[in-house]
């Protein structure tokens, strides 16, 4: 079967080369039995996939269960999946068959399967390796012809080195891997998934169906999508809902787009493991960061309170005199910090245009210390004092650990 057919008969919308190499593999490994692991973000359509290859295999007319392992508590997700006997734990007043003994002859689609406990993973690869199983409470076993395909929006070799993911389930379940593209990563096919979501809606609530002009086109191929097709969706029929206006513009979709706020802040990417030495360096250099952030924005206000105090009129001639000793960054400045030009109260302060000292008049440089240590430790204490003294509510709010915070107050003598 050719890919344009599948995505006829499945729905499928797109034509980005991630997406058909996604459906060419899903088509070429739906006739056999192998164990395949579908790749991909959250709302990229995983569990569609798993439809495919279940209809375009043998099994086609038997059972296609879906299990999302991520929403099943851990101490019933055993029970869930390989069945319990009567009276094998409280509230177990009958035998119950689980999913594995129900879709005998069929698929089981594990979604994040990432999420899975340690000790259900391995009851999951016995029944991989040898097609049997044990219900909970029972010490017979069962045997099972189902053939698994799992999902996870996680990277199973970085959990698979934490210790959170089996190693040998993971190379058994990655015996086909199957890479579903995210939406930012197809952009192409944004606007066909959007006229065929507006378009369903339409149809299905028999109202006049929306459209876009040319700019609102460019906005929407341009947006990242971090929901992928889940989040157009439900974009595309909020616009066909709330829009007074069928044909809509970019004003008009900004509107229903999220406006993510990312602070933009120094990380640190690597191995955080290691030795507790250099954790507290890698705490330390956060805390440090922090204090330099917070200063900034001390030397932001106090600026503003100044141009307050200068009435708003900012106009070259303009000479002012500071009641107290200030501090601000001259035109020629590149840094809020380092070598700072100080002026005393009985000197005139010439401020240009753009709201700088002039470089031109006279100063007297100082190097002044940051005095980091001193506002590290007001800082500390006043977010103990915050939380009444409650060291592990001080450290989430310092964005420290309770340790490093521990070592910080015996290290200024802080009297808690």
């Amino acid at each position: 079967m050719d890919i344009q057919t599948v995505k006829q008969r499945f729905g499928i919308i797109g034509n980005s080369a991630g997406l058909n190499n996604a459906l060419s593999v899903a088509v070429r490994v739906a006739p056999t039995d192998l164990t395949v692991l579908i790749l991909g973000e959250s709302g990229v359509g995983k569990e569609v996939f798993s439809q495919i290859i279940h209809g375009l295999s043998a099994r086609k007319h038997a059972t296609l269960i879906a299990v999302n392992c991520g929403a099943i508590p851990e101490g019933t997700i055993d029970s869930e999946l390989f069945g319990h006997e009567k009276g094998s734990f409280t509230g177990a007043s009958d035998m119950r068959k689980g999913y594995f003994e129900v879709a005998n002859g069929g698929t089981i689609f594990l979604d994040e399967v990432g999420e899975m406990p340690l000790s259900t993973q391995a009851r999951l690869l016995r029944v991989l390796e040898t097609g049997e199983f044990i219900r909970v409470g029972s010490s017979k076993a069962l045997r099972t012809d189902v053939r698994v395909i799992a999902a996870t929006n996680v990277n199973l070799g970085d959990a698979v080195k934490q210790g959170k993911f089996r190693e040998d389930l993971y190379y058994r379940l990655n015996t086909v891997p199957i890479y579903i593209p995210p939406l930012r990563e197809r952009k192409e096919d944004a606007y066909l998934l959007f006229r065929k979501f507006t378009s369903d809606f339409a149809e299905k609530h028999r109202i006049q169906n929306i459209s876009l002009e040319n700019d609102a086109r460019e906005v929407l191929l341009n947006y990242s999508f971090p929901g992928n097709i889940r989040e157009l969706k439900n974009m595309a029929e909020q616009l066909s809902v709330l829009s007074i206006e069928r044909n809509i513009s970019a004003h008009d979709l900004l509107r229903y787009l999220p406006q993510l706020s990312v602070q933009q802040l120094p990380s640190f990417v690597g191995n955080q493991g290691g030795n507790s030495a250099n954790n507290s360096n890698f705490s330390d250099r956060e805390l440090l960061y922090k204090l330099l952030f917070d200063m900034r924005e001390d030397m932001m206000e106090l600026k503003q309170l100044f141009f307050q105090m200068m009435g708003g009129n900012m106009n070259p001639a303009n000479v002012v005199a500071a009641s107290n000793r200030l501090q601000m960054p001259t035109a020629s400045g590149n840094s809020d910090y380092g070598t700072i030009k100080t002026y005393k109260s009985d000197t005139p302060l010439v401020v240009n245009n753009n709201g700088f000292l002039t470089d031109d008049y006279h100063a007297e440089e100082v190097e002044e210390s940051l005095a980091i240590a001193e506002r590290e430790k007001e800082l500390i204490e006043k977010a103990l004092a915050k939380h009444r003294h409650r060291r592990k509510d001080a450290a989430l709010d310092l964005g420290i650990s309770e340790r490093t915070l521990y070592r910080k107050i015996k290290e200024y003598n802080i009297k808690e």
